[in-house]
């Protein structure tokens, strides 16, 4: 019996973080705040308990977790409406660089250390900190750079080159299934995708992992088994040594 209570509250505590999650948002794990963090945390840990505890009743853990997701929510709409409150809940960005000038005291309210920042600049491909015309430290902890004029790399505009717009591949099969949502909104149909298949010698949608088509009606077609044949093994022996 104990095996199905906990089965019971498992499922109970899964399906309220599922529409936790869903009602947070699209947030990745990088944008949270601290305090997200620490919300994410305390509810999991309920979550836990609920599904094991089995002395105390579920609807306590369940209230618990409404309690916290509750006031996170109400403290993320005061947040989105009130630009003060969301300064003195969230904190807000801190310059770490400017100019290739660290800003020590600045490092020192926010608890930064140099090593971190050392770290996230190599991270982001700088090794000086003197080619970072503004360093900051985002709200979530991210280090956002941006590289002195001259110490950036260079693009068609610098160059003055014209580009064409290149638009965003469209997914028609994953995973063997065609999108038809995909195909109709490009105005295409399952009849020419087949037969663009066809002509790839490609007579079974099992066949494919993932097709693309990109903004200049280029088909890119990647399949299960690639056939790729492996490099051919080098005997060290059939080679001389130097002289």
């Amino acid at each position: 019996m104990d095996y199905l209570n906990v089965a019971l509250r498992g499922f109970f505590a899964f399906a309220f973080l599922l529409l936790f999650s869903r009602l947070v948002g699209k947030k990745q794990i990088n944008q949270f705040s601290f305090f997200d963090y620490i919300v994410g945390i305390t509810v999991g840990s309920i979550a836990a308990s609920m599904t094991t505890e089995l002395d105390s009743p579920p609807y306590t853990h369940l209230l618990g977790m409404s309690v916290w997701f509750l006031f996170s929510w109400l403290l993320g709409a005061v947040t989105i409406k009130n630009r003060v409150a969301a300064k003195w809940f969230l904190g807000e960005p801190t310059i770490i660089i400017h100019n290739g000038k660290i800003l020590e005291r600045n490092m020192a309210k926010m608890n930064y250390h140099m090593d971190e920042l050392m770290q996230q600049l190599r991270i982001r491909g700088v090794f000086d900190p003197k080619d970072v015309e503004f360093a900051v430290l985002e709200t979530n902890g991210y280090l956002s750079v941006k590289k002195k004029s001259q110490k950036r790399t260079l693009t068609p505009a610098d160059l003055k080159i014209p580009t064409k717009y290149e638009g965003m591949s469209t997914e028609l099969i994953y995973d063997g299934q065609i999108i038809y949502q995909n195909l109709e909104m490009i105005g295409l149909t399952e009849k020419w995708l087949m037969e663009e298949l066809k002509k790839q010698k490609i007579t079974s949608l099992d066949q494919v992992s993932l097709c693309t088509l990109d903004s200049e009606g280029k088909l890119y077609v990647d399949l299960r088994e690639d056939n790729i044949k492996p490099p051919t093994e080098i005997n060290i022996s059939d080679y001389p040594g130097p002289n």
